[in-house]
């Protein structure tokens, strides 16, 4: 932890995590045959990927997996893929952190691949928004909740040490208590990043408002 350090979103880098293309998404597998799952999976990857490449406030993107394939997908996008057998999702992650902080990311942005109304746009007004309202602070951090209020789709830290990561099982509340316990900002904000992909329902819902994912 940089508890000296003020809240600076200049350098933020993407952390990216998913655990593979055939690996991710199997609550779709009732709806989706495992072609189509894949197909899906890898859409939003490079969906997710094309936006943080393309968000002027993004200054680089690192995509942890264990899956070869998504790595190879993040190089074509401009992104650094890094394949980690880490065990858990946070660990994956502060693997990823690690190698944003030795490029000199100044704060970082953990992006699941799963958020179908991800784009350039969202990203960076997502980190205007956390700008402005963290002006001044010393140390922060920022969430876009999922909308059912439990878990995290989007969480920005500045410095990235200021807190580890807590994804999982309400993770939206074990992030606002790890912020609380190291006297860390806390922020929550909305927009698009509030949509995400976990049930069938969550798919329709989507290509409902945005057309199909899968093509």
């Amino acid at each position: 932890m940089e508890p000296n350090t003020r809240a600076d979103l200049s350098r933020t880098w993407a952390l990216v995590p998913i655990r593979g293309l055939e690996t991710a998404k199997t609550r779709l597998g009732e709806d989706l045959d495992p072609e189509e799952r894949v197909e899906l999976v890898t859409n939003l990857l490079r969906r997710t990927l094309a936006a943080t490449r393309d968000a002027r406030r993004i200054a680089g993107t690192v995509v942890v997996t264990m899956d070869p394939d998504a790595a190879g997908i993040a190089h074509d996008l401009r992104a650094i893929g890094l394949v980690e057998r880490a065990p858990g999702l946070n660990a994956a992650i502060e693997a990823a952190r690690s190698v944003a902080v030795a490029r000199g990311a100044s704060a970082v942005l953990v992006l699941p691949a799963d958020l179908p109304a991800v784009s350039a746009a969202a990203i960076d007004e997502l980190l205007d928004a956390a700008a402005e309202e963290a002006a001044g602070d010393t140390r922060l951090a920022a969430a876009v909740p999922d909308r059912h209020g439990l878990g995290t789709n989007a969480l920005l830290i500045s410095p990235p040490g200021a807190i580890d990561p807590a994804f999982g099982e309400a993770s939206r509340a074990a992030h606002a208590a790890r912020a609380a316990a190291a006297g860390v900002r806390w922020l929550e904000l909305d927009g698009p990043l509030a949509l995400d992909l976990d049930t069938p329902a969550d798919l329709l819902d989507a290509e409902a408002a945005i057309g199909s994912l899968r093509g």
